[in-house]
């Protein structure tokens, strides 16, 4: 476990055995930014629409490795926004048959690495009823599992998606908070779209509708919620994930894909420019191959609009803390991450337990071989045999 992990467990640990504090309706005369902000569709400090950033979030869910990289050189690499700054995409990463050198490259073209559990383990319910010491094992062990083999920083980790969009309630936002992490990207917003639920963080009640409960009750101070905004389909149905959207467009239908996008996208960028999120699997494309074209010609087109840009989902989270407009916003210095070499290893086989089929799992990583197959319990593959 690293340092900052380890120490920060520490601290939190009488806190756990303690009754966390109902949280009360927010108060917006108590609850000012930086560090606090009320669940609202308005627009931070009060900007107005037209001079708001639209920023529009791309994220990939589940394992990086030599199939889906393709994909994300192909549609995110050498691509800028209008402030001549690299556009972001986040990357809520899966343990298994992730490719760890793969992710040491998506850190440094300066995307965002994000954890969605090390096992991913079905059923949904497991991570409804999580206590927080398997939460901890997932979650936290994560940051120190992906930072270790993918050689990226602990600290630039700031984000959770939990797998199936199943909330944990007020255990994840606790385990969250032990480790360091900013926001959650697992709620989903149907009703409060258009206009769009802004981030919010959770030292008050949240108003937002719980369609994947528990949803966190406790007064969880500085820790934020990034809601999954959904679409609207062909029919009028709302889903949040691209890929799960009852009445989309065909697997060819290019033009189809190309307006459903800008509609959905419109909504945000003609109301209140809440984040708009294109969240997905890579996989979709794969049977749905005009999603991705339609993809890559909408990022061509909004990147006319001045007042447009596709960033880290981290990086909504910092706008909204300190809003300016903008006019100020391009005239920003670039974020990057500090760049991280990857000194390649192919490690195994190994054989591991974990699952119900007999099978070899093999490693690509950027530090020295774990002695087993690193899984949940045992997140670096350590001999514990002695």
């Amino acid at each position: 476990m690293g340092v900052k992990v380890a120490i920060l467990f520490a601290i939190f640990a009488v806190a756990l055995t303690e009754a966390l504090e109902t949280a009360e309706p927010c108060d917006p005369s108590k609850c000012q930014l930086p560090d606090c902000r009320c669940a609202s569709t308005n627009i931070p400090s009060g900007l107005r629409a037209q001079d708001t950033p639209q920023f529009i979030t791309i994220t990939f869910d589940d394992n990086v490795n030599t199939q889906n990289i393709a994909t994300y050189r192909e549609v995110l690499y050498n691509r800028r926004n209008k402030n001549n700054c690299p556009i972001g995409a986040t990357f809520y990463v899966t343990h298994e048959y992730t490719d760890y050198t793969l992710v040491n490259e998506l850190y440094n073209e300066g995307f965002e690495i994000a954890l969605h559990s090390i096992s991913h383990k079905s059923p949904p319910s497991y991570w409804a009823t999580a206590s927080v010491e398997e939460l901890k094992q997932e979650l936290g062990d994560q940051i120190t599992q992906m930072s270790t083999f993918a050689n990226i920083s602990e600290s630039s980790i700031k984000g959770v998606r939990m797998p199936f969009f199943q909330m944990a309630g007020n255990n994840q936002f606790q385990v969250m908070a032990e480790a360091g992490l900013t926001y959650d990207s697992s709620w989903g917003a149907t009703n409060s779209i258009n206009p769009g639920l802004w981030p919010y963080t959770l030292d008050y009640a949240s108003p937002q509708e719980c369609n994947i409960g528990p949803c966190p009750n406790a007064s969880l101070p500085g820790l934020w919620v990034s809601p999954l905004l959904a679409w609207v389909d062909n029919s009028g149905y709302t889903c949040t994930m691209v890929d799960s959207c009852y009445s989309s467009p065909g697997p060819q239908d290019d033009r189809g894909w190309l307006e459903f996008i800008i509609r959905n996208f419109e909504n945000h960028y003609h109301g209140n420019r809440a984040h708009f999120g294109f969240y997905i699997h890579e996989a979709y494309f794969t049977s749905h191959p005009a999603a991705k074209r339609a993809l890559v010609r909408f990022l061509d087109l909004v990147d006319n609009l001045y007042d447009v840009f596709v960033v880290n989902a981290s990086e909504v989270i910092e706008w909204v803390k300190n809003p300016i407009p903008v006019d100020e916003y391009l005239k920003q210095s670039c974020k990057t991450n500090d760049r991280r070499e990857c000194a390649s290893k192919i490690c195994g086989p190994y054989k591991s337990d974990h699952s119900e089929y007999e099978q070899e799992y093999r490693l690509n990583i950027c530090s020295s071989c774990p002695a087993s197959y690193p899984w949940v319990g045992n997140p670096l593959g350590l001999d514990k045999s002695n």
